[in-house]
C-alpha cells in the first residue's frame, strides 16, 4: 500500500536505523534509500533489510532524489507514497491511522501531521506560502521586526488542534496519494534543495486538498544546516531565487489569495477556541 523514498547525503547509521525502524510496518511494501553520496557504507548497511532498495546517485539534489525513486513506483498499484527525512521518527501505529484517514478522505493528497523537535518543543511546519521577505530578507532585519514577520510566516497563533487545508506544508514528512503525480508531475529538480517542498504542495494544492492532521505526532531532529552553515544557506537563497523566479517576486496573486484564505481560517480557529474557553 505504502511506498517510501528517504534521500541520504553521508548520513549517519544510527539516524538511518532509527528511521526505519519506524517503517516497521505491514502496510510498506518497499523502501528506496536514495543516496546523494553513492557511499559503500549506507550501501552495505542497507542490505540488511529485505524491504529496502539502495539506489546509489550523485548529488542531484533533494527533489530530484526522491525523483528517482517515484519513477520507479508511480505506475504501481501502490496508493500512497512517502518522502521522509532520515532524521524523522515516529511510533508504531502512526502510519495505519494516517492511511485510514486519507482512505476516508479522498480529496486529501497530501498529509503532514503534527511535528515535534526531539524535545518536545513543537515544530512549525504548515505555514503561509512565503514571500521574499519572509524567506530572504528577513535574515538582514532587526530581530524584533523578523520576529513579527516570523510570527504570521509560521502561523504561530494557529493552534494546530484541527485540520487545515494548507499551501505550504514542509518537506520533512510528505505523504502523497500516490495518483496525485501523473496530475501535477514529479518534484520540480532545477530547484536543488529547500524550496522542492513548497513547490510541490502548491502544485497539488491546485487540485486536492495538503493538509496538515494533528492526530498523531512525529519527531523531527531538525538541524536547520542553512542557518549554520555558509554553503547551505547560498543553496538555501539560490533555491528561493530561482521559486521566486518560477512563481513570481512581488505579484503572486495566487500566493495572496491562498494566504488570506488561510489567514480567515485561522482567524476563525481562534475566534472559536475564545468561544469554547468562556462556557
Amino acid at each position: 500500500m505504502i511506498t517510501v523514498s528517504i534521500v541520504t547525503y553521508k548520513t549517519n547509521l544510527e539516524e538511518l536505523s532509527q528511521c526505519l525502524h519506524s517503517l516497521t510496518s505491514s502496510l510498506i511494501s518497499r523502501i528506496y534509500i536514495v543516496d546523494n553520496s553513492n557511499e559503500q557504507y549506507i550501501a552495505d548497511f542497507c542490505q540488511q533489510y529485505a524491504n529496502v532498495e539502495y539506489i546509489g546517485s550523485k548529488n542531484v539534489g533533494y527533489g530530484a532524489g526522491h525523483n528517482q525513486a517515484l519513477r520507479q513506483v508511480i505506475e504501481s498499484r501502490e496508493k500512497y507514497h512517502l518522502v521522509l527525512n532520515s532524521d524523522v521518527y515516529f511510533e508504531a501505529g502512526v502510519l495505519e491511522k494516517i492511511c485510514a484517514y486519507m482512505d476516508a478522505n479522498p480529496d486529501v493528497a497530501q498529509l503532514i501531521p503534527n511535528t515535534i523537535y526531539p524535545n518536545g518543543e513543537l515544530q512549525y511546519v504548515c505555514r503561509l506560502l512565503p514571500t521574499p521577505l519572509d524567506l530572504i530578507f528577513r535574515r538582514f532585519l532587526p530581530k524584533k521586526l523578523a520576529k513579527k514577520m516570523d510570527d504570521k510566516f509560521l502561523l504561530k497563533e494557529y493552534k494546530r488542534t484541527a485540520m487545515m487545508d494548507i499551501p505550504f506544508l514542509l518537506g520533512s514528512f510528505m505523504f502523497f496519494r500516490l495518483p496525485c503525480f501523473k496530475k501535477v508531475g514529479l518534484f520540480d529538480e532545477s530547484i536543488f534543495m529547500y524550496m522542492e517542498d513548497i513547490d510541490i504542495t502548491r502544485r497539488i494544492h491546485k487540485f486536492y486538498k495538503t493538509v496538515f492532521w494533528p492526530e498523531v505526532t512525529i519527531v523531527h531532529a531538525h538541524k536547520a544546516e542553512s542557518y549554520k552553515s555558509k554553503k547551505m544557506l547560498r543553496i538555501h537563497i539560490k533555491s528561493a531565487i530561482q521559486y521566486f523566479n518560477k512563481w513570481g517576486w512581488f505579484w503572486d496573486s495566487e500566493r495572496r489569495r491562498w494566504n488570506r484564505q488561510v489567514m480567515a481560517a485561522v482567524e476563525r480557529e481562534m475566534e472559536l477556541t475564545s468561544s469554547a474557553s468562556k462556557y
